[in-house]
């Protein structure tokens, strides 16, 4: 018989645009003003899934405000959701770069952590959670090296913990669909996506880009795991080539160099029969504010048939006389309340999170390991070839375009082991 559930702790890491929908003093000027982690939490402690909730962010002159913003945002708009129980680090007249510490020394092993801060501070608030015998979550892309990928993976794997990362779009339902369909169109051959913010992103960017990340990192992370997710280890990445745009990003963010538009040129191998395909992964945040806050689409051929979505459009607009136009997507997320409560369960912006705790509390039980979730969720030993491809193209856009190999340890894996300058 099935052991019975015990529900986690969560620790949410980050107190930014994702997860409270404060930024810079303000709600964000997007799609996710009442933010997502933390209202997403909140509804599964009512739902009697999280059996305690905390926050943790660097500053704390900062928290009075972002604890305002959310119960203005939540606590005042869906009935039942109070965000007055989430508990907070670090205290709130001090700053502490190194506040994770002590807020994950203050949770168990076996709860979770939801790791949304900037790229180059994942590696070491992971690597700390999973120690302790937490479970992680961390937001795409998880690391920036395959070096650190690796570690992040063995570490897991040594303590028995889940480590996954947060690649919502595999539940969408058109994207899940498409996945399964996509395995009866024969070997891979090409495949193309673009995914874009507006420029305004980069005053509430301004932090980290072109600082901690850049543009492909954020946004190429969401498409390339895509992509390498649906080829099941059918086909194996082997060289990058990246090329840019520059300008706006430069003149807006002064004093930061950072592209504004990048594109990943990847070949790639069909390991069966080692007939060849190749991807084009494009993404850019210097798109005007237009009738959707991101564009993104992809379009997949393999040597039988093809496959083209358009995550963006989903035949649903919208205008009002304050906002104008827009389209409305409530598949990945839907904040309007109905009947005064929060009805956004079904969300492919919400599952991402839901499954996870659900796996967390089913290894705490005993009933699964962490290891029979590889392949179910976005486990940081089955995502190395995405973590590959944009090193690869960060190593290339620095090397002014100059293509680099991956690195296998045999002709029949798909899970790369080093990155070389090609030849």
């Amino acid at each position: 018989a099935k052991a019975a559930l015990t529900p986690p702790g969560v620790l949410m890491m980050g107190t930014g645009e994702y997860t409270t929908g404060f930024v810079g003093g303000k709600g964000a000027d997007s799609d996710k003003s009442q933010g997502v982690v933390g209202l997403v939490c909140l509804d599964l402690m009512d739902k009697g899934k999280i059996n305690r909730l905390g926050m943790c962010g660097t500053n704390g002159k900062k928290i009075p405000g972002i604890m305002n913003h959310m119960d203005n945002c939540i606590g005042q708009v869906y009935e039942g959701l109070d965000p007055a129980v989430i508990e907070t680090w670090p205290p709130n007249d001090v700053v502490d770069r190194k506040a994770f510490k002590t807020a994950a020394a203050a949770f168990k092993p076996g709860d979770c952590a939801i790791i949304f801060t900037p790229d180059d501070t994942h590696f070491e608030i992971a690597m700390e959670c999973i120690e302790r015998g937490m479970h992680v979550m961390i937001t795409k892309p998880p690391v920036k090296t395959l070096e650190e990928h690796a570690a992040i993976a063995e570490a897991a794997a040594r303590k028995g913990v889940l480590c996954v990362i947060e690649v919502h779009k595999r539940y969408d339902p058109m994207y899940a669909d498409a996945a399964d369909r996509i395995q009866n169109l024969g070997a891979f051959s090409f495949f193309q996506s673009y995914m874009s913010q507006p420029k305004h992103q980069l005053d509430t960017f301004k932090a980290w880009a072109g600082k901690s990340s850049d543009i492909s990192y954020y946004l190429n992370s969401h498409h390339v795991d895509y992509h390498a997710w649906v080829l099941r280890g059918r086909a194996r990445p082997l060289r990058v080539t990246a090329v840019r745009s520059t300008g706006v990003a430069n003149a807006r963010l002064r004093d930061v160099e950072t592209e504004d538009t990048t594109t990943l040129a990847v070949q790639w191998e069909n390991i069966a029969d080692r007939t060849l395909g190749h991807a084009l992964y494009t993404s850019s945040w210097v798109a005007p504010k237009g009738e959707v806050h991101s564009q993104q689409r992809w379009h997949y051929m393999g040597q039988k048939g093809e496959v083209n979505v358009d995550q963006a459009h989903r035949g649903y607009t919208m205008a009002t006389d304050e906002a104008g136009f827009g389209q409305i997507n409530p598949l990945f997320w839907k904040p309007t309340p109905s009947n005064g409560r929060f009805a956004g369960q079904r969300t492919y912006g919400y599952i991402s999170f839901e499954a996870f705790v659900d796996a967390a509390s089913e290894v705490n039980a005993g009933n699964k390991s962490a290891v029979d979730y590889d392949h179910v969720l976005p486990t940081m030993s089955t995502t190395v070839a995405a973590t590959a491809i944009l090193e690869a193209g960060r190593k290339s856009l620095d090397a002014d375009g100059r293509s680099f190999d991956l690195v296998y340890s045999n002709p029949d894996t798909a899970v790369p082991s080093a990155i070389i300058p090609s030849k």
